[in-house]
């Protein structure tokens, strides 16, 4: 399959630049997977199209001020650092601008020396692995010193970093924000839960296929960067309970449908798990762990515009796209969403 079967043309103007004042006044795009039917909704719609006894899979990760600018400590040379993931300890592994400056033995200061970073050596994809040197706690620091990474096609400023985070994020950890769950107020998943609809939260921090294109012609040859999950004990109970009753468990983004699948799969049922994944899924994969699907709308060729493909179907889902730029939703990030129910 080719990643140019995925393409699809999109005006830049409808790449969503700011995020609505009101989380919940975005857009919704209702999709059937099985007729491709669609049906334009407002987003606190969502209530609408849920049951009694379904439940939404929202991750709780919460977004890292991940983005450092620093200076070389032998040179002056101005550098950027964006965090992906914690190694272990005060190890990370980062992206570098520019990298060629950057060798083992570098070391990068920031904050007038506040917190200062040793190459350790390369990591995969042309990243660094850096030690952190600091004192005191290294959170606070990097709330000091660092900015929140919003993707490279947002220009604007974002002048409130918390619009970037989930209103129910928690665990630390992610270089991207899960953007399916900006939508939601706590007001509005308190309405869902008053109508019976499970809450449940899974862990995904977002880490560097995020930020990677599609690079090669056949989308199996395309290799996904690992991302760390976590289910609890309690979350899979509660799961387990939902498909027992007949109802549907919906994952809000495609890091919760990840991470359903990559323990369904390994696990053939919801259970107590972390650690590391890289599944990719794409048309032909058999799709187990969840029943529908929320999501925002993906950049063309991506391999977020191939999950939701093994979902839905390549022409449903391009067919949905095609009718969300004629009438004209907006795109990415901050932009609207698309239920595949």
């Amino acid at each position: 399959m080719n990643v140019e079967d995925f393409s699809f043309d999109l005006p830049e103007e409808l790449i969503a630049q700011t995020p609505l004042p009101d989380r919940t006044a975005s857009r919704l795009l209702v999709l059937d997977k099985k007729t491709g039917e669609t049906k334009d909704c407002q987003f606190v719609s969502i209530i609408d199209e849920l049951n009694e006894g379904d439940c939404l899979v929202l991750n709780d990760t919460r977004v890292l001020p991940a983005r450092l600018y620093g200076i070389k400590a032998d040179t002056g040379a101005n550098i950027e650092v964006l965090l992906l993931k914690q190694v272990e300890g005060d190890l990370w592994e980062t992206l570098v601008k520019p990298a060629k400056r950057v060798k083992k033995g570098t070391k990068i200061q920031f904050g007038d020396g506040r917190l200062v970073a040793v190459c350790t050596g390369e990591a995969d994809h042309g990243g660094r692995i850096l030690r952190m040197e600091y004192s005191g706690i290294f959170h606070e620091v990097l709330d000091a010193l660092g900015e929140m990474p919003l993707p490279p096609y947002i220009k604007e400023t974002l002048p409130d970093q918390e619009r970037y985070q989930t209103v129910f994020a928690k665990n630390r950890g992610s270089a991207a924000a899960p953007t399916a769950g900006l939508h939601f107020t706590n007001e509005l998943l308190e309405k869902i839960k008053q109508k019976g609809v499970h809450i449940a939260f899974i862990t995904l921090h977002v880490g560097l296929g995020t930020f990677r294109p599609v690079s090669v012609e056949k989308i199996e040859e395309h290799e996904m960067h690992s991302e760390f999950y976590q289910m609890s004990a309690g979350t899979a109970q509660l799961l387990q309970s939902v498909r027992e009753n007949n109802k549907r468990v919906i994952a809000v983004g495609t890091t919760s449908a990840r991470t359903l699948e990559t323990i369904v799969s390994e696990h053939g049922d919801y259970k107590e798990a972390s650690g590391w994944t890289s599944i990719f899924i794409y048309p032909g994969y058999d799709v187990k762990g969840f029943d529908g699907l929320l999501t925002n709308f993906h950049l063309p060729k991506s391999t977020l515009v191939m999950l939701v493909s093994a979902v839905a179907g390549r022409e449903h889902i391009l067919n949905a796209y095609r009718h969300a730029v004629k009438e004209r939703y907006r795109f990415f990030s901050f932009g609207d969403a698309m239920f595949i129910r």
